[in-house]
Order: C-alpha cells, then structure tokens, then sequence
C-alpha cells in the first residue's frame, strides 16, 4: 500500500491551502457581525472560480472539477481549517443534483457550478429529525400532473442565501419518499424563523413553511420514489467530508495551541516544558493522526468500487463518527492549554470549539452512526472492519 499523496492531490492540496489563506481573513469580520457583506461574498466566489475548487464534487463536462472522493478529502481537510464555517464558501453542489435531468441541469446545477446559484437541502422537520421517514410534508398530484406542496423545514442550512431548495417530501397517495426542486420565491413558501446558533455561520439555517406550493410535473429530481436512496447517497460522501473538515480543524487548533505552549511563560519555564501540557498535545496529535489515515482509507476504498453500498455506508459512518468525536477531545483540549485566553472569541481555538460541536449532531448524530455500525456488525459480521484486499 502506498500513502504517499500524488502529484495531483499534493497540487489540490496547496491550491486548498492558498485558497484557505486568502478566506482566512474575513473569519473576525464574520464572527463580528454574524456573516458577511454582499461585496465579501462576491470576492470570496470569484476566488473559488479562479482556484479551480468549485464544485469538486462534480463532473468537469458540467463545469465541476471533476475530483475524486480522495482528492475531495484532501481539499476538504484544508477548507476544514475555516471558522465561521467559511469552508462552505466554496461551495459543493449537492449531490443530488447529478440526478438531474438535461433541462433541470441546465436551469438548476449548471448556475450552481458556476457560482450563479446556490441550492439548499430541506429534509428535516419537527417530527423528522434523526429518522427522516416519519417526514410529514406531502407533495400531492394535481390534475395537470404537476404537485402541490404543504409542510414545514427545519435546519436547511443556507437557506437565507440559496435561491433554490431540494424538499424531500411524501408524495403522492402512496407516499412515496421524493425530492423536488423548488425556486424559493415560489408562491406558498415562507422563512418562518432564522434561529441564532451556537456558532457563528456565514449561512442561517432557518424554518420553511410550505403552503399550497404548486410544483410544474419536472419538478421532481431523480424518480418518484427514491428520495431516500438519493440522500442517503448523499449522506454517506457529505460524512467523509465532515470527517476531513473536522480533522483539518483539529489540526489547526493543535497548531495553534503548540505554538501557545512553546511561547507562553508560567512559573519561569514554557508551558510546553509541562508534563500534562505535553500530554494533552501528544494526546491531540494521536486522534488527528488515527483519523486521518481511517477516512483517506475509506474515501480510497470509495474511489476504488469495491465496497457494496451498505458497507460503504457504514464505513463512511464510522469515519463520521471517530473524527467528529476526536476533534471534539482535540479543540478541547487545545482550549484548555490557551487557558482564559481560549474562552476569547477573538482565538479561533474559541470559535472552533463551539463549531465543531454541531459536527456531532448534522448528518446524522453521534448515536444515529453508531446504530448504523451496530446494524451492520449485527446483521452481516466484522467485514466492515476488514482492510481492502487486492483480490
């Protein structure tokens, strides 16, 4: 087995790497004033166009670059060092967006890829939170084979800024689990709540109401039918992107609280000559490493087509699981070495350590991965945990 990064995925890392320094700036002005200006937004999208990074995670025919999931990994560990979730700056059509038809393509994912659009997932609601098929809002058929939408959305995240939505909705008599695309100024459709968050976000998620939305008949994106197929695809790649992220800011905040021990001074010695100081980095530096080479394996047996779906998914939970966890115990920890200047808003290791708690919660929390594990432990044995064969 061979670790070593290639050519190309060292150049996406240091194209990710400059991309990061140049957003890196607006992080105080975003924590200041809860986002950032409109003029903040446009600089920040034509730098993403000019380094190449949108839409990595679509094909370079559509305009996307077209990366594979490891070299998505490998941006995405670097974007990861952002506060304010600045990294979702650089935007990810989603994934279910690939399911469009050539017309849909053309009005929905090609301006998304361009920088044009932006589109927001709504699939939570009050009653649909870790288990979305108990989703309550109903996509019924007109007469002229178009729908007619009516429920509510909890947490899209981004919907203040998206001009499009994806809902996942009940459709049809049958109820039928389907994804619709929606134009958010659609008659019917209402941002009912924007609430204030732990973090700081340069995006609002905030509450829908739909109401009577009457949809055209090509609206539905993919098939009647198989809306949960499509986000669950999409659940098991955004997981190994938030296992990437939250390992780049764990990084970042071990930086950070090394350089903190060597320089700060506390009973004539460096903080960093302290034995449990020296313990909590080494501590820091075994769950960042552990993680990283797990989801590098994970995306590589990705890439590779090897897995069958389900034991992708749980592989890709437990990737989740184990770097969302360990980044927690890392920013923790380094918030501890800064000690009260830790607890200052103006240290990133402050803004990482409210941020990264959310990573324990979206995409499916910390419980929902390990029953997924379980049910695959349970159901087919230990080869989830097998290392990939060549054979």
């Amino acid at each position: 087995m061979d670790f070593r990064l290639t050519a190309r995925q060292e150049e996406l890392r240091d194209a990710a790497r400059s991309l990061t320094g140049f957003i890196m700036k607006y992080e105080l002005d975003c924590e200041e004033n809860n986002g950032l200006p409109p003029h903040a937004h446009t600089e920040i999208r034509d730098a993403v166009l000019d380094s190449g990074l949108q839409a990595v995670n679509m094909p370079t025919e559509w305009g996307g670059a077209g990366l594979s999931i490891l070299e998505q990994v490998t941006v995405q560990a670097e974007l990861g060092r952002l506060t304010g979730a600045l990294w979702d700056m650089v935007w990810r059509p989603a994934n279910a967006l690939s399911f469009c038809t050539p017309e849909q393509r053309e009005r929905y994912l090609v301006p998304v890829i361009r920088g044009q659009r932006r589109d927001c997932y709504a699939v939570s609601e009050p009653e649909a939170g870790s288990d979305p098929q108990s989703l309550r809002t109903t996509a019924t058929r007109t007469v002229d084979g178009g729908w007619v939408l009516n429920g509510e959305k909890w947490f899209v995240t981004v919907g203040d800024h998206a001009d499009f939505m994806i809902v996942l909705a009940a459709a049809g008599e049958e109820g039928a689990p389907t994804l619709f695309l929606v134009d958010k100024d659609t008659p019917g459709i209402e941002m009912t709540r924007v609430p204030r968050w732990m973090h700081t976000f340069v995006y609002e998620h905030p509450e829908f109401t739909f109401t009577d939305v009457r949809l055209p008949a090509d609206s539905v994106l993919g098939e009647v039918g198989n809306g949960y197929d499509i986000t669950r695809s999409w659940f098991t790649e955004e997981r190994l992107m938030i296992a990437a992220r939250t390992i780049g800011a764990a990084e970042r905040a071990l930086e950070l609280a090394r350089d903190w021990a060597v320089e700060r001074r506390q009973f004539g010695s460096p903080i960093a000559d302290f034995q449990l100081i020296q313990g909590m980095l080494a501590d820091c530096a075994v769950d960042i490493a552990v993680n990283r080479a797990y989801t590098h394996q994970v995306a590589w047996e990705a890439d590779e087509g090897s897995l069958d779906r389900k034991t992708l998914h749980a592989k890709a939970a437990i990737a989740k699981l184990s770097a969302s966890e360990a980044s927690g115990r890392v920013i923790d920890r380094c918030l501890q070495i800064f000690g009260g200047r830790g607890y200052d808003r103006s240290y990133p290791v402050e803004r990482l350590y409210r941020e990264l708690r959310v990573d324990r919660i979206w995409e499916g929390t910390s419980e929902i991965q390990r029953l997924i594990v379980a049910g695959e432990l349970v159901k087919r044995g230990t080869g989830v945990l097998q290392m990939p064969s060549s054979v």
